[in-house]
This record gives structure tokens, C-alpha cells and sequence, in this order.
């Protein structure tokens, strides 16, 4: 007998601001402009802070990634 799928959902992590910056190799500063100018990868604001779904940067790096040559 099989799970049923919602059983299975996890939620999705939200990264820190911290976190996504490392990751990008990119400061802070840098995303919290990004993200006043609409650019960047999609954030959610929860209370007076920035939070990035995993998925969110993946998409979004995957948009930005050259096409193969």
C-alpha cells in the first residue's frame, strides 16, 4: 500500500538572507537591492525579514544560466 500524497509533502526551506547570499557568492546588500528593483530571485517577506524558498533560487539560477554552447 502506497502513501498517499500528502503523506509524502514536505515543505519547502526557506532560506536566510545569509544563506542565499553565500550560496550566490553575492552580499547581502546586494539581494536586499535586487529585491527592492523586482530583480533577482522571488522573496518572501515574513515579519521584517527576507526568506527564499530553495525552489525559488533554483528557478531562478536556472533562468540565468547560459545556454549551452
Amino acid at each position: 500500500m502506497s502513501a498517499s500524497p500528502a503523506a509524502e509533502w514536505r515543505p519547502d526551506p526557506l532560506l536566510t538572507i545569509d544563506d542565499v547570499a553565500a550560496w550566490l557568492g553575492k552580499p547581502k546588500n546586494t539581494l536586499y537591492a535586487w529585491h527592492s528593483r523586482g530583480k533577482g530571485p522571488r522573496a518572501i517577506r515574513v515579519g521584517n525579514t527576507l526568506r527564499y524558498r530553495r525552489s525559488e533560487v533554483d528557478r531562478w539560477l536556472d533562468a540565468h544560466t547560459d545556454p549551452e554552447r
